[in-house]
């Protein structure tokens, strides 16, 4: 069962490519090609770390990069400025997240009929946002107009549902609302609106709630709850356990849960064998 120490120590590849998509030193993403002409189904890789730069994030998912292109598929690896970052929180962390995504379209070698999103604890609150987004306001300030579609989200230990899982995320990443929704006002009273994925349903997209068994961050009954909830509202959701995992198990292709993960990949990918 990998430890935090663990995940900290993953590590991959260099990327093919990095692409800048604003000023700051974290608007930025990664880009890994599997060897080929292409176009590539593509994943987009959302790390996690509690909205923090305390733990890291995007190169740890360099590990799950390696492992992908090694089945064929390409990687746009996403970095974003967090809450405790100048320009960070709400509303930039969201817009951050909705550039990068959107990005995709300039790039030749990418497959957009075949997208999954994945991301991990906090990045999996981000990568369940990204691909709800068309259900956005038009008066929130991460809006954008005709954002790329992603069927299939799969999520790593996430922490999602911002309002129902506040107590959650208080005592799993010291994240208060106010750091990652903003704070209220008379044009926006619900902070919530706008950046919990749960307050945006039904989106039209499944919903993969991957937990490890002893996850202590983001627990089985998180995902549980929300897949209920998504259900409920008409989407389709399911949760998958990873016998002995922990929240690092769930994004390290060095674990033996992660024929598990990666096998739901292929699948949101409709990729053979």
């Amino acid at each position: 069962m990998l430890t935090l120490q663990d995940y900290l120590a993953l590590a991959g590849p260099a990327p093919d490519k990095h692409i800048a998509y604003g000023t700051a030193p974290s608007q930025f993403v990664e880009l890994f090609l599997p060897p080929g002409d292409g176009p590539f189904p593509v994943v987009v890789l959302i790390h996690g770390g509690c909205w923090t730069v305390q733990y890291g994030g995007i190169a740890q998912m360099r590990n799950l990069a390696a492992a992908l292109t090694a089945q064929g598929v390409a990687v746009w690896n996403v970095e974003y400025r967090r809450h405790d970052e100048e320009g960070g929180g709400y509303p930039g962390m969201y817009q951050d997240v909705a550039t990068a995504v959107d990005l995709l379209r300039t790039e030749p070698m990418l497959d957009l009929t075949r997208v999954v999103a994945v991301g991990h604890s906090a990045g999996g609150h981000l990568a369940q946002w990204a691909a709800s987004r068309h259900r956005l306001p038009t008066w929130s300030p991460a809006w954008m107009p005709a954002p790329v579609r992603i069927p299939t989200v799969i999520s790593l230990g996430g922490l999602a549902d911002l309002r129902n899982q506040a107590a959650l995320i208080q005592c799993s990443c010291e994240r208060s609302t106010a750091q990652l929704a903003g704070e209220p006002s008379a044009m926006r009273p619900d902070v919530f609106a706008d950046t919990s994925p749960a307050e945006m349903l039904p989106a039209g997209i499944r919903t993969v709630l991957i937990h490890g068994e002893h996850d202590d961050v983001s627990p089985v009954a998180a995902g549980e709850d929300y897949a209920r909830r998504a259900r409920a509202a008409g989407d389709a959701a399911e949760v998958i356990v990873l016998p002995g995992g922990s929240h690092y198990d769930e994004v390290a292709a060095s674990s033996p849960c992660w024929p598990i993960v990666e096998t739901a990949i292929r699948q949101a990918l409709a990729l053979k064998g």
